[in-house]
């Protein structure tokens, strides 16, 4: 059985935190929406939780983060604030988020290099960029204001990044899925310039 989750308040316990889209629909592909995402975390930053890295992935999110609250309720200040967002700034009424969350309480300064390089690493294992710092939508990505992570969880020796070994490629079309998100008033990578697709590496030849 999973431990019971630490109220952050009395103990300033610090999570990594992942969560996806409703059916893992690919949203924020769109850079709307991935921006909207970006604007949500920042706006509840320092008074529901400290900020200390997050990726936004097509179709899910990844946080590390020190609650100022409950862990329960700062996550539903971001994802509860982005629907209501989405609601009355993009237009939109679908659903945005499966439901729950998954979480990992970070142990020590080890356990937090290992999740600071997973998170600055996914979009280069995914092969959206060669390196963390080109994908716009990360912590990795250089001028996003963080909070430190708690003095026991600092790093000391950090995690080398990951080099992408093969060319970051666009997302591919899924055309059931581009319907369904057109039908929804969502712009899918093959008909918008607004979608992880203006990355300057997406215009490179696989073959380069």
């Amino acid at each position: 059985m999973k431990p019971k989750r630490e109220h952050a308040t009395n103990n300033a316990q610090t999570y990594m935190v992942t969560s996806s889209t409703w059916r893992r629909r690919a949203l924020f592909r769109n850079q709307r929406w991935a921006n909207l995402l970006i604007g949500t975390l920042y706006h509840y930053r320092g008074s529901a939780y400290l900020l200390h890295e997050f990726v936004i992935m097509p179709d899910h999110l990844h946080v590390l983060i020190t609650p100022l609250t409950s862990l329960e309720k700062a996550i539903q200040f971001i994802k509860g604030g982005f629907s209501y967002r989405a609601k009355k700034e993009l237009g939109s009424n679908m659903e945005v988020w499966q439901k729950g969350f998954s979480d990992h309480r970070i142990r020590d300064a080890n356990d937090s290099a290992l999740h600071v390089a997973y998170i600055r690493d996914n979009p280069v294992k995914e092969r959206f960029c060669e390196r963390a710092e080109e994908f716009p939508y990360s912590s990795g990505h250089p001028g996003f204001e963080l909070d430190p992570i708690p003095q026991g969880l600092k790093p000391k020796n950090p995690i080398e990044p990951v080099t992408a070994r093969l060319k970051a490629v666009p997302f591919q079309s899924v055309t059931s899925q581009d319907t369904a998100l057109k039908q929804d008033g969502i712009s899918s990578p093959a008909d918008s310039s607004q979608s992880f697709e203006h990355l300057s590496l997406h215009s490179k030849s696989k073959s380069a």
